[in-house]
């Protein structure tokens, strides 16, 4: 059975599409069956995998409101073992279709607890709000992972998203956990960088993963080619610090059984 794992910051620009997607390729290389689900309007990850979101005939949002069947509308990556389900821009729409539906959290939850049995890992690349598709996915998922940029402003906001992570935990979703905190373009040249990376240890503790993603060509790239980081280059920084961080995610899994 899966393992669901939202990936989501309502901040942008944190990394969040850059870890679901090479995170996922990390899982994959790593001998588990994985789904990444696109579920960003913006459909970076659909494209950072090379597949065209313009050229879709269906998409996640058509499974959202029950117009296709999943098992349809999933595709084999290049990376072994790693499954995507593609988004276009008109998952914005959904937001507003599915405000006055009964349920309107659970939708999403309906279109994936299907395919559990047919991955190891699901993970899902939330888009940068803490809107209705976000919730849908915070409802449908095992855990959450917060990705947190290393610069000044890292820590706000963090309040609201672990407030809204309480409140799914109360209302929706009891399951729900944190997988962990991690740390983001980091640059270890920069004083402040290093202090962020003091502060959120200190106050989040054993939920910070010690793997930490810096900054790197590559890693900002490998999108451009329409590959994940290590189908780009598995020798850069980047690959190594992805594929750190799927180890670290599978013996922290390992460790909970």
């Amino acid at each position: 059975m899966a393992k669901i794992i939202s990936v989501a910051n309502q901040k942008g620009g944190v990394g969040k599409t850059t870890t679901a997607v090479n995170l996922s390729a990390s899982l994959a290389v790593l001998e588990k069956k994985v789904l990444l689900v696109d579920c960003d309007p913006q459909a970076n990850a659909t494209s950072g995998l090379g597949i065209n979101p313009d050229e879709l005939e269906h998409s996640v949002y058509d499974c959202i409101l029950g117009q296709a069947n999943a098992e349809d509308v999933i595709y084999e990556t290049d990376t072994p073992n790693l499954d995507l389900l593609p988004t276009r821009i008109d998952l914005v729409g959904a937001e507003v279709e599915l405000v006055n539906e009964k349920g309107r959290e659970q939708f999403l939850a309906r279109v994936l607890e299907p395919l559990r049995g047919s991955y190891d890992f699901i993970v899902i690349d939330c888009s940068p709000s803490l809107g209705l598709i976000t919730l849908n996915a915070l409802t449908a998922s095992d855990a959450v992972l917060i990705p947190i940029q290393s610069e000044y402003f890292a820590l706000e906001g963090l309040g609201k998203l672990l407030n809204t992570v309480r409140i799914v935990q109360t209302r929706l979703n009891p399951k729900l956990t944190i997988e962990g905190l991690l740390i983001t373009m980091y640059d270890n040249r920069l004083r402040l960088a290093r202090q962020v990376v003091e502060d959120v240890r200190e106050h989040f503790k054993q939920l910070v993963f010690e793997t930490v993603i810096s900054r790197n060509t590559k890693l900002a790239e490998a999108p451009s080619y329409g590959k994940n980081i290590i189908m780009h280059d598995a020798a850069s920084t980047g690959a190594v610090q992805y594929l750190h961080l799927a180890q670290e995610i599978l013996n922290r899994n390992k460790a909970k059984k």
